[in-house]
């Protein structure tokens, strides 16, 4: 694994403090070069996962993470070298409806379209959200296949950093062990996050004790101790294919 870092904090940001570097462009590139010389970017596989974050909603309300200026490199020179994209509802535009904003996301060039978070209303009520899901395939003929699923997931009542990033990791590799099936690859992906964020609520109610609520610390998401559950899930939450 030849893992290019861009930033190295002490920490996640959501503690109050946090020290450590940003790298710039020519600091990135610096790295790869290094790559490059000893001949070790000759990658003979690559599977590619884009996970926006360029904002979200709170209350009704979205916000960007970012300067506006950056939204035409991610359009023009990071979604279409993209297989999966893995954007919130506000990322990938609710101005239109959700089947539109995939075909839009699917033109662009990603083949899987995952919208991780949804307004959309649940016949479940209001404890759940949507994700969604779009996969483009073709056939040996060369005719292209859809198949989009929807899942209905409980909402925590927590706050926890680096679920987007387990989502993405965990939808990148259950893509490649079922690259034919979005439907077992969003099940297994999600109920690794149930399980990782149960148990890291359990171990973290029980450090704070009885009426306190949890610290950031006592959030980290137990990565070590839910191994199991992230190489063989047990499935907990299940898709509809639309």
């Amino acid at each position: 694994i030849d893992a290019v870092n861009s930033v190295q904090f002490s920490n996640h940001t959501g503690y109050a403090h946090w020290k450590g570097q940003v790298l710039n462009s020519d600091e990135l590139q610096e790295l790869y070069e290094g790559l490059k010389l000893n001949n070790m970017n000759k990658y003979d596989y690559v599977l590619t996962v884009c996970d926006p974050v360029l904002g979200d909603k709170w209350d009704g309300e979205g916000s960007m993470y970012v300067p506006e200026d950056l939204l035409p490199v991610y359009k023009e020179k990071v979604v279409p070298v993209a297989d999966i994209i893995t954007p919130n509802q506000f990322e990938a535009d609710g101005h239109s409806s959700h089947s539109e904003v995939m075909d839009m996301l699917h033109s662009m060039g990603p083949d899987t379209v995952v919208i991780t978070s949804s307004d959309l209303p649940s016949p479940r009520g209001s404890d759940y959200l949507i994700v969604l899901g779009s996969q483009r395939r073709r056939n040996p003929t060369g005719s292209t296949v859809m198949e989009r699923i929807r899942m209905d997931i409980r909402k925590v009542d927590a706050v926890f950093v680096g679920t987007g990033d387990l989502f993405a990791a965990m939808l990148l590799a259950w893509t490649h062990k079922h690259p034919n099936n979005l439907k077992v690859a969003c099940e297994k992906t999600v109920s690794t996050l149930h399980h990782v964020l149960q148990r890291t609520i359990q171990c973290a109610k029980a450090q704070a004790g009885e009426g306190v609520r949890p610290s950031p610390m006592q959030l980290e998401l137990r990565m070590v101790q839910s191994k199991r559950d992230i190489e063989d899930p047990e499935i907990v939450v299940q898709a509809t294919v639309l």
